[in-house]
């Protein structure tokens, strides 16, 4: 900071661009384009006033300035901020590897819908611009696929805007697509008893092997990426609880080891299969095949219900275990949410409804 005698004469005022010009009490909207420092008089004493028009000021004032000559002629290109944007993907040690693989699957989303953007200035891509590209792209993809490439959109402007090649995200402004929970249409217990019972009578080499799966991700509420990990070392006959420690590498989804408790079905499932395999050694996986959705599909064909996916047990055996009575906090956690219940909640909530209305019946005050 500039000073005069011994008085600072531009002062911080502890919010981002915001300075206060001393001599006279003035607020002043202070920012960088490219290597160049610039300060404009917000015509203010009142910081609070300062604060609203610094906002005004950089979302409109800059962009006008921005697509005029303020910016240095050395040129960022689309394509260029995306390979920034790629090694830092790759270098980001919290991702794994699978959220990575799906971040470059939404870069060729994108680009596949915007022909010619790499060879674009990034200084010249404008909101209007973005908004013409998300209208195309919400026309091809699913509403989650659209909501993570606008997010992908916006980390490349925001390389952009560290490297000091534009000043505001043009991608900012983009609206996300609102998600419809999808309606789960789930097997009655009674279906899934025979939905197991035909795959495992299906005559094929791996035909109980299938079948297996399918009861041990409906007893469980494991991940069908998280069953294929587990060995018999993970299970705990004498405490009958199974530890999840999905991929060696990178953990479950959530990075972290969980404790679930057997009910009576796993339990007794897996005590024969043990029995059966007692030669195998304990690092040995449990379940001898990793899906089994071809064969489940055939099965609910021949048993006419609803096709399901490996996923669908998962919401089977969160739905058995509350209308079984339990609480929505606990089968979150067996189920390794992070959240306390709140995506249980928003998920199996009309359950923990449907099951309050019928013990209400129950509830009486008089004989």
């Amino acid at each position: 900071m500039s000073k005069n005698g011994n008085k600072t004469v531009w002062q911080p005022v502890g919010v981002q661009n915001l300075v206060r010009y001393a001599p006279k009490g003035l607020y002043y909207a202070r920012y960088k384009i490219g290597s160049k420092l610039f300060r404009h008089n917000l015509h203010t004493t009142v910081k609070s006033v300062a604060k609203l028009l610094l906002s005004d000021f950089l979302k409109e004032k800059l962009g006008k300035e921005e697509r005029g000559s303020h910016l240095d002629p050395g040129k960022m290109t689309f394509q260029k901020a995306l390979e920034v944007y790629q090694e830092k993907i790759d270098a980001d040690g919290s991702l794994k590897p699978r959220s990575k693989e799906y971040r470059k699957q939404t870069i060729d989303f994108l680009l596949k819908t915007w022909p010619g953007v790499q060879k674009l200035n990034v200084r010249e891509i404008q909101e209007r611009d973005c908004v013409q590209w998300l209208a195309r792209f919400q026309k091809k993809y699913a509403p989650s696929v659209v909501n993570n490439t606008i997010g992908t959109l916006r980390g490349i402007f925001k390389v952009a805007i560290q490297a000091g090649a534009r000043f505001g995200n043009p991608a900012n402004e983009l609206k996300r697509v609102r998600i419809n929970q999808k309606k789960m249409t789930l097997p009655t217990r009674t279906q899934f008893l025979k939905l197991v019972e035909t795959m495992e009578q299906a005559g094929g080499r791996d035909s109980q092997n299938c079948s297996d799966l399918v009861r041990f991700l409906a007893y469980s509420g494991l991940r069908i990426g998280e069953s294929k990990h587990v060995t018999w070392r993970d299970v705990d006959f004498i405490k009958k609880k199974l530890h999840v420690r999905g991929d060696p590498e990178t953990g479950t989804k959530n990075s972290e080891t969980r404790l679930v408790p057997m009910i009576p079905e796993l339990e007794t499932m897996l005590v024969k299969m043990r029995d059966e395999r007692a030669e195998e050694a304990r690092d040995t996986p449990v379940m001898r095949v990793n899906e089994s959705q071809k064969s489940m599909d055939r099965a609910a064909k021949i048993v006419k219900m609803e096709r399901i996916t490996h996923h669908d047990l998962r919401h089977l055996f969160a739905t058995i275990c509350i209308e079984s009575g339990v609480d929505i906090p606990t089968v979150s956690r067996w189920l390794g949410h992070k959240d306390g219940g709140a995506l249980a909640m928003k998920v199996y909530g009309h359950l923990r409804d449907e099951h309050s209305s019928t013990q209400a019946q129950r509830v009486r005050f008089g004989n």
